[in-house]
């Protein structure tokens, strides 16, 4: 998961592990390059307002791995600007803030 906002990772992953999920927290896309590239079994949750690089660039280039993950977008932000930043970008979900357990579980079944 890549997510800036600390209350909101803390929850998020306890959320996923409670799914029976095991989760890897990074706080921006420079620390998740850093880490290596996601395997396509993978599931990796972004939010899209991140510092540095941003979410819809991480996500656009999660999509253009040759064996992508599952790419799941987080965002408290307006519709607006969620369709301008994912313009042309197909992640698996969308979930909006602030965080519903049903919508997690729909876009990351039980593990």
């Amino acid at each position: 998961m890549v997510e800036d906002d600390a209350g909101v990772s803390d929850s998020l992953a306890l959320i996923l592990r409670n799914l029976g999920h095991e989760v890897i927290s990074y706080s921006d896309a420079e620390s998740l390059f850093r880490a290596g590239m996601p395997e396509p079994a993978d599931a990796v949750i972004v939010d899209l307002s991140l510092p540095g690089i941003p979410g819809a660039q991480l996500v656009r280039w999660l999509l253009g791995l040759a064996a992508p993950p599952r790419v799941v977008v987080i965002t408290g932000q307006s519709q607006g600007f969620i369709d301008h930043q994912l313009r042309g970008l197909k992640p698996s979900w969308l979930v909006r803030k602030p965080l519903d357990v049903e919508a997690i579980t729909r876009a990351l079944p039980v593990g």
